[in-house]
């Protein structure tokens, strides 16, 4: 194995990292203000990248420009799941009841994509998809590299909302402390449905990407979720940062051990190693231990 293969290893599980992290950050939002577990978040990134694909097959609008329409959409879908479904659970059991739920939300959109679709894997194309930069004696893919300059501005973006905005301010006060914020002021509920439908939007982006570099089918979302779960529980239930992070780190051990050992080894040791970082702090790498107030 010569130096060359192992650094693109490396360059390739980062730009792949940074578009999980898409995909990742919204769940992790999610968690940090409505203290639940969105099962549905794997079937909403399959949904974007439907909504994609129909877009450029039926309408021919390219991927990008497409995302002005789809990432509203699903902004909208997002904020009527929490209103229709979400909102209406207490605060008994409520991490297993929001699994319960989101996970029937998950068979409903399945389903309705299989009798729209079948089960046939789709992938979307554009002259993008299929062509490299040369960097360095590198080939990168193109669409890696437009996807990672993606997440990062997405994850920009929702880092400026978060700590630059009144909006920010709130979601962060209910991601602290729920009760603290309520007393202050803060519309807890609204800020619960902006978060969600911010959280399912972004995955219009992810979904877009996703379905640019690899098939997909509406079942596709049952493998998404457990990675991206993953990668939340490495990173730190509720952070943004540590969604980045723990992508990152996920995807660049996978490719470094497939090209220094063997795939078959690869998400085996990626769990060592997930296992390893909760035994020495168990809250993740950015979580905080402190329990917060509801």
């Amino acid at each position: 194995m010569s130096a060359g293969t192992l650094e693109m290893a490396v360059i390739d599980g980062i730009l792949t990292g940074g578009v999980y992290a898409l995909m990742a950050a919204g769940l992790t939002l999610i968690f940090g203000v409505l203290d639940m577990i969105n099962i549905a978040q794997g079937i909403f990134v399959v949904l974007g990248s439907y909504a994609s694909y129909v877009l450029e097959r039926d309408a021919g609008i390219g991927l990008f420009l497409g995302l002005l329409i789809t990432v509203p959409g699903m902004f909208l879908l997002g904020a009527f799941v929490e209103w229709a479904f979400i909102r209406r659970l207490g605060q008994h059991n409520r991490v297993t009841m929001s699994i319960l739920v989101t996970y029937a939300v998950t068979i409903v959109i399945e389903g309705l994509l299989l009798l729209k679709f079948g089960s046939n894997y789709q992938s979307l194309s554009a002259s993008y998809v299929t062509q490299s930069f040369h960097v360095l004696g590198h080939y990168l893919p193109e669409i890696y590299v437009y996807g990672f300059a993606l997440a990062v501005g997405c994850l920009v973006l929702l880092y400026l909302v978060l700590f630059r905005t009144r909006l920010g301010t709130s979601v962060r006060a209910a991601m602290d402390n729920r009760l603290a914020a309520q007393l202050v002021g803060v519309d807890v509920k609204r800020v619960a449905t902006i978060t969600f439908a911010i959280g399912v939007g972004v995955t219009a982006a992810g979904g877009m990407v996703f379905g640019a570099v690899q098939p997909f089918t509406p079942n596709s979302g049952y493998d998404l979720i457990s990675r991206l779960l993953t990668i939340v529980v490495l990173g730190g239930l509720g952070s943004v940062g540590g969604a980045l992070l723990g992508a990152v780190v996920m995807v660049v051990v996978e490719d470094v051990i497939s090209v220094v050992w063997s795939p078959t080894w690869a998400p085996v040791i990626y769990f060592a190693v997930l296992a390893l970082v909760l035994l020495l702090r168990p809250q993740g790498i950015f979580g905080q231990r402190e329990v917060r107030a509801q």
